[in-house]
């Protein structure tokens, strides 16, 4: 009976002198302490996950990702330039000591990052500028694999124009010799207004303004055509070299230069000179897809999209430089041409700006599950998808503005209009037919996903006047084709699949006169 009484019965509990825990009064203590800190005191325990910056032509920007919401204060002075930006409730930490080391001596926009405690749970950050800037300081909600963002885009205040950039590159490679002559080099100017250019007329506003350029003080007087800019003998291809890496700057324009003369008067003896240099170029726009803050997909060898599809642009971009047709010759436009984000509106606007003959988007495919294989393309659709996996991928890529990180309240009116849905039945059926040459090119050498051109709402195909298309170049996400995607030989294949795409619709649909306005 003792017995059962004994086994029933806990023993008391042996008392631990070395381990002594807190009194019920300790607790309360610390938790009235807690309650009395407030908001601000608590916010100081806010962790610094990464710090990262991403250089650019375009602009400059500076991401602090931390485990809750960020409060900062920025002010912009212009002489020297720098931006300072008080970050409220968090203390100097190592992470933020990062930024100093994290900006590169190249970067365009961003000449250092210096860091402080600049009072009592409040530290600052001045960016100091290489250049005149127009900064914008915004916070990112918590989104895919990020946490809470505070950002700092630091846009120049004179930003390039990318059709002068463009014209300046065909200039260089079209006068080869040009650097010799002696002359010092030209300052960049406004472009003249080329928008007055009339609607419907037959003529190519970017020829003309290439004309205007090459007619410059300094080579008005070199006899032509032996001198100045030199010509392709008739019937021939003119060469085109690949551009560089750098930009070249931009020569000056010639204000209020005439026009062509239509006329076949054998007695003026420009005439042959400014009709070859008003040679039409054909303009594709490459867009490779995702970029900076938005990797894209990732493969499960750690591949990211953003990477690959770059350096597929990049060997695209040399193979259409490189070439002409009907002896015009073409000219490739990166939307990026680093890693950088580029909103979705801002894609497309860059294509128009250049007056684009062709938009191309690539990009890697990925799926939740490893077995997905094969390469697609894609069209716009006005009237839904085509099927549900299309719509599923032109939701998944119409959340890039999202991840990337895009300041919805800096859009201006420009880039949200390109934003609509403003493309024509027209555009839509040359889009049809690009895209059915491009996927039979790419069927040639590797596995289709469907054998047909697929369409599906993407904002970044909405151009309403530029045949355009979105090539996914292979599931990123089937650990066979990552594998293919990362090698050389793979990438040299897309893009030799993709540049006898481009040449076969322009021998079916030879480019027209641009008559729109820029």
């Amino acid at each position: 009976m003792s017995d059962d009484a004994t086994s029933t019965t806990p023993p008391p509990e042996a008392p631990r002198p070395d381990l002594p825990g807190p009194s019920r009064r300790e607790l309360l203590r610390a938790g009235t302490l807690v309650l009395l800190l407030g908001t601000q005191q608590i916010a100081r325990g806010a962790g610094i996950l990464a710090v990262r910056v991403w250089p650019a032509q375009d602009y400059s920007r500076v991401t602090i990702e931390s485990d809750r919401q960020l409060t900062a204060k920025q002010f912009f002075v212009a002489t020297p330039p720098r931006l300072a930006v008080d970050i409220e409730g968090i203390d100097l930490n190592p992470e933020l000591r990062e930024l100093v080391a994290k900006v590169k001596p190249d970067d365009p926009n961003i000449a250092g990052i210096r860091v402080g405690q600049n009072a009592p749970g409040v530290v600052r950050l001045v960016v100091d500028l290489k250049r005149a800037a127009l900064p914008q300081v915004f916070t990112l909600p918590p989104i895919a694999a990020y946490r809470h963002r505070l950002v700092f885009d630091l846009y120049p205040a004179d930003p390039e124009d990318p059709l002068e950039t463009l014209i300046a590159e065909r200039l260089r490679d079209a006068a080869p010799g040009a650097a010799t002559v002696g002359l010092p080099p030209p300052t960049p100017a406004p472009l003249p207004n080329i928008a007055a250019a009339r609607p419907g007329s037959a003529g190519d506003p970017l020829g003309d303004l290439i004309a205007q350029h090459s007619q410059r003080p300094g080579t008005a007087a070199t006899p032509a055509p032996a001198g100045g800019l030199p010509t392709p003998v008739p019937g021939a291809t003119a060469p085109v070299a690949t551009p560089s890496g750098a930009p070249a700057a931009a020569p000056p324009a010639v204000a209020a230069a005439p026009s062509p003369p239509h006329s076949g008067s054998a007695g003026a003896p420009a005439a042959p000179a400014i009709a070859r240099a008003t040679d039409r170029l054909i303009i594709v726009a490459l867009d490779p897809g995702h970029g900076g803050e938005d990797p894209g997909a990732t493969g499960p060898g750690g591949t990211r999209e953003k990477d690959v599809v770059l350096k597929v642009a990049f060997l695209l971009r040399d193979r259409i430089n490189a070439t002409t047709i009907g002896g015009n010759p073409m000219r490739a436009f990166l939307t990026r041409d680093a890693d950088f984000f580029v909103p979705l509106g801002v894609r497309v606007e860059k294509a128009r700006r250049v007056q684009a003959d062709l938009f191309v988007s690539i990009h890697a495919d990925a799926f939740t599950t490893p077995a997905a294989r094969g390469a697609s393309v894609f069209a716009l659709s006005q009237s839904g998808a085509s099927s549900t996996a299309a719509r599923w991928l032109a939701n998944k890529e119409n959340q890039s503005d999202l991840v990337g990180g895009l300041n919805v309240r800096s859009q201006d009116r420009h880039v949200q209009s390109a934003l609509l849905d403003m493309s024509t039945t027209a555009q839509i059926n040359d889009s049809l037919k690009l895209g059915s040459v491009l996927l039979g090119e790419i069927g040639n050498m590797a596995k289709l996903h469907k054998p047909r051109v697929e369409q599906a709402g993407f904002a970044v195909l909405k151009a309403p006047d530029i045949p355009s298309v979105l090539v996914e170049t292979a599931f990123i996400s089937n650990p066979e084709e990552e594998a293919k995607l990362r090698t050389a030989a793979y990438q040299q294949q897309l893009a030799d699949a993709l540049m006898r795409g481009i040449t076969r619709y322009f021998a079916k649909n030879p480019p027209l006169a641009r008559s729109r306005s820029v």
